[in-house]
This record gives C-alpha cells, sequence and structure tokens, in this order.
C-alpha cells in the first residue's frame, strides 16, 4: 500500500476495546468507522462516524455493515459466522478472517486445533459430559462450554460430588486440571503481507469471578519461557493463517512447561498496558495489520501494571468514581474510564495502568492505587450477588 487516502473500517462490537480501536485509529487520520453494537450508549458510540444499532450477530446489521466498510473487524467474537463467510465468498474482506471466527468461536473446536497441530494444551477429556460419567474420572477436572464463555462465564473447575450438580447442561467439554504456577499472555500481530511481531510476555492475575483483575509487564519468569511462548505464540498465528491481533493465554505449569490455554483474534484486555508503554498499541497494530499496513515495533519502553477497574459488589446504577484525586497524585498514573452510562457489580468500568523504570516499583503503586480508587454508584444494589460482567 504505497499511498492511502481513507479507509472505511466497519467493527463488530462498540464496547471499549472497539473505542480504544477508534482512539487509535484517529492518531492515524486516514479510517471512516461504523460500529454494529446494540447498545445505542455503548463506549464506541461517543467517538465512532457511524453507529448501526443492531445486535451482533444480527444478519440484517452485518451486511449493512458491509456495505459501509472496506474492511469489517471484531472486538467480540459473539458474532454470525455465516454472514461473515458469505460475505466474504462475495468478495468482502474480513479480518481476521470468518473461518479463524470459526475455530476460535467455539472452545471445543479451538481445542481440537491446538492438540491436531502438536500445539501444547491440556489434554481434552471428554466431550458433553453427563453427571454418571465422573463415576470413572480422576478430580479435579474443568468443564468447558464450547459457546458464550466469557470474563469467568462458562468455565467451571470440578473439584468434588458437590461440583458435578452444577455441570453445565449445555454443548462442553472436559479438560485435564492443569497445575498452575502462573497464568501468562502474549499479544502476536500478522499483517497481510505475513509481517509477524510478538510483545513481550505478561502475568494475568484474576479476581474470585475469573475475571482479569491486574497485568504485569514483563512477566517475572526466567528468559527461557519468553522464548518458548513468543515461539508458540508465532507458530499458532501461522497455522491459523490468522491476520490482526491475536492475544494468547497461557499456563505456566508446576513443571515449568508452557501450556496455551485460549485464543482471542482480537485486541485484548492483557494488552492495554500497551497504549502508554510500548512503542506500538495493540490497538494501532491491529489497525496497521488488517490494513496492509508495516507493523510497528512491539519494544515495552518502560514496566507496567495495569488493573481493571471493576464495578464494586453492592452498588448500580449511575457510576460515581471514589479516590480519583488520590489516584492521579501518584507519579505513573495513567486512568481510562470508559463512560458505560450504568455500573453494577463486576462490570468493566475502565482500567489504570502505573509505569516505573522498576517493576517491583510499579506494582506498589498499582497495589495502592487499587486501595482507594472505587467505581460505586450512589445507591446500593439490592440483591447484588448474583453479580454479570460485560
Amino acid at each position: 500500500m504505497n499511498s492511502v487516502s481513507k479507509i472505511r473500517l466497519g467493527i463488530i462490537g462498540g464496547g471499549q476495546l472497539g473505542k480504544m480501536l477508534i482512539l487509535a485509529s484517529r492518531n492515524l487520520g486516514f479510517y471512516e468507522i461504523t460500529i454494529l453494537d446494540p447498545d445505542p450508549d455503548c463506549p464506541a458510540s461517543k467517538i465512532a462516524d457511524h453507529h448501526i444499532v443492531e445486535r451482533w450477530d444480527s444478519e440484517k446489521g452485518i451486511i449493512e455493515l458491509s456495505k459501509m466498510s472496506d474492511i469489517i473487524t471484531y472486538e467480540v467474537e459473539h458474532t454470525n459466522v455465516d454472514v461473515l463467510k458469505s460475505l466474504e465468498r462475495k468478495g468482502k474482506i474480513v479480518r481476521p478472517s470468518a473461518g479463524v471466527l470459526e475455530i476460535i468461536n467455539n472452545k471445543l473446536l479451538q481445542k481440537r486445533f491446538l492438540l491436531e497441530n502438536k500445539l501444547p494444551t491440556a489434554g481434552l477429556i471428554k466431550v458433553n459430559p453427563k453427571a454418571e460419567d465422573f463415576r470413572d474420572l480422576k478430580l479435579p477436572v474443568v468443564q468447558k462450554t464450547c459457546r458464550g464463555g466469557y470474563d469467568g462465564r462458562g468455565v467451571l473447575i470440578i473439584k468434588d460430588k458437590e461440583d458435578i450438580e452444577k455441570i453445565f447442561p449445555v454443548d462442553s467439554f472436559l479438560e485435564e486440571k492443569v497445575s498452575i504456577k502462573k497464568e501468562l499472555a502474549i499479544l502476536v500481530a500478522r499483517s497481510t503481507r505475513g509481517e509477524i511481531k510478538v510483545y513481550p510476555l505478561v502475568e494475568m492475575y484474576f479476581n474470585e469471578k475469573n475475571i482479569c483483575d491486574m497485568v504485569i509487564a514483563p512477566a517475572r519468569v526466567p528468559l527461557s519461557i519468553h522464548r518458548k511462548s513468543e515461539k508458540l505464540a508465532i507458530e499458532c498465528i501461522k497455522k491459523l493463517d490468522g491476520v490482526g491481533l491475536f492475544a494468547i493465554e497461557m499456563f505456566l505449569t508446576k513443571d515449568n512447561e508452557v501450556l496455551i490455554n485460549e485464543i482471542s483474534p482480537r485486541v485484548h484486555n492483557s494488552g492495554h498496558y500497551t497504549i502508554e508503554a510500548s512503542k506500538t498499541s495493540q490497538f494501532e497494530q491491529h489497525l496497521r495489520a488488517i490494513s496492509g499496513l508495516p507493523l510497528g515495533s512491539t519494544e515495552l519502553l518502560i514496566p507496567a501494571v495495569m488493573v481493571n477497574l471493576l464495578g464494586e459488589p453492592g452498588f448500580e446504577g449511575e457510576p460515581v468514581i471514589e479516590g480519583l484525586e488520590k489516584a492521579l497524585s501518584v507519579d505513573g498514573l495513567k486512568f481510562h474510564f470508559y463512560s458505560k452510562p450504568k455500573t453494577f457489580p463486576f462490570r468493566k468500568m475502565g482500567h489504570f495502568t502505573v509505569l516505573d523504570k522498576s517493576l517491583k516499583g510499579a506494582i506498589s503503586k498499582a497495589l495502592k492505587i487499587k486501595k482507594v480508587l472505587k467505581i460505586k454508584s450512589q445507591e446500593a444494589r439490592q440483591g447484588w450477588q448474583t453479580g454479570e460482567s460485560h
């Protein structure tokens, strides 16, 4: 691509990831953005050029989006793969491709893809388990739903007989329960030219709802683990023939094995730190990759810690940011609020990143800020214990 005038980009989804993609596109300056999202007040709606208010999987909405776009991408996987495949057959560009999304969208297909390509992952035990199947199984095991799981949903660790009674009554599978030392993630980008760039390996920590709580960059693991993870990321995106930015979540086992847990064919929560800490943010990198442009440097400029700001348990309604003044007084803090009009328990409302010359210093500051910076509301929520998140 020797010259660029305007690229019409369609994004399926208008959440915080879509918003940050649009912000990155504004810096580049040659994108016209249309989003498809059912929420007229979604975070990306404030800054998109056009907004189609339809469900992410709406055939009508996706076709309308395609008419307004040169390239279609997505910030959510829960869309209509069949419609996207049909559009590709008619010459429309979808990146990452509908074929890639079809594999990733179904966790059982994704698991089989990893196993068939001899990419290290926890073993597959049983498809669509029933209660009686557990009589011959050694516990613990992990049940995963084939579709619809995110932010801790769709995953159940079955440790004893009581857990067997809670198994998901939907299409699912069981996999081995891995003995985990650390949960890791790595971002890898591949362009239309086949150029590949990998970001540094990071550590991920999760709360009691299995929602990502904190990301530490770079990961505090031996150099050999960094190199092994990078090699796996490159092999994975090549096997998928993926184009765009991919996040690969991994387990570091007690035996120092690196296993691939899950793949996301999109910008990802584990990469928010790249906005301030990397030469090229994950959002700009994704745009470059899908637009046929050279990829940017993935060099980490400074150690960083990212913390998700979730809606506090017990509160629902118009969000109130508590502790902001104290947080903003901390050197190296970068605050991001997603402008969602309503908070509820464990909803992702924003994040903050702390930059420091030392990783130890960044972690220390992040933990202090985490104690004071809270997302609440004017009124307490009744019966909040069920707490959804999205």
